[in-house]
């Protein structure tokens, strides 16, 4: 999952959703910086609400992504969208096509999910910029054994580029996937691959229930 798809249901609880975005964020911020659920339960646990709120909101992302990466639907979409890049770009020997498969799919699923509910990426940008982006640091440095600065510079750039409005597109999508691979350190990936970018969309389009809501998981 990605941004959007972990916080729609919570768009009427600003400090939990923007928990939510907290694990993804900070693969950008800063990839040391972890937060764990043996350090989130005590925060979770907190007479300060602000601060059960916001971990709660970590701890529902870890939850989200441990069934959603595990599931049939997921898995078998990832192979196949990997295949198809493998031999649209036969030179490629690295791990891009497999981590590209993977990610694309969370990406697709968000834009389809604003595609859906046509006022959600606005909304979900909205409830974002209530949130006071310190305490969330503060939170996350309570949770993590490294510590960061950084999460509220990134905070406000988030708010303020709204890039996830880009995924509904696949040439954009595809300059904010190459960003991707640039950060990672993978290889940056040329027309051959945006080329199956139709043909990806709408075969995550059609899956989109089953990706949400599948409960079967592989052994």
């Amino acid at each position: 999952m990605n941004y959007l798809a972990h916080a729609y249901q919570y768009l009427d609880k600003p400090l939990f959703m923007s928990g939510t975005a907290v694990p993804d964020m900070l693969s950008v911020v800063d990839r040391k910086v972890r937060v764990r659920s043996r350090n989130l339960k005590p925060l979770i646990d907190s007479s300060e609400l602000e601060v059960a709120e916001i971990a709660a909101g970590i701890q529902q992302h870890l939850d989200d992504d441990r069934w959603f990466h595990a599931t049939q639907v997921f898995n078998q979409l990832n192979l196949e969208f990997a295949q198809k890049m493998r031999q649209a770009d036969p030179e490629d020997t690295s791990l891009r096509p497999r981590f590209l498969g993977h990610i694309i799919i969370e990406l697709l699923l968000d834009a389809r999910l604003a595609e859906i509910h046509p006022d959600l990426l606005d909304r979900y940008y909205e409830v974002l910029e209530q949130v006071d982006a310190e305490k969330v640091q503060q939170v996350i440095n309570m949770a993590s054994v490294c510590q960061t600065d950084q999460f509220v510079r990134f905070f406000e750039a988030f708010c303020r580029e709204r890039f996830l409005y880009d995924y509904l597109d696949d040439h954009r999508l595809a300059y904010r996937l190459n960003q991707v691979m640039k950060r990672v350190g993978l290889p940056m990936f040329g027309d051959s691959v945006t080329e199956l970018f139709p043909l990806i969309r709408r075969r995550v389009y059609e899956c989109h229930e089953q990706l949400l809501t599948a409960e079967v998981k592989t052994d």
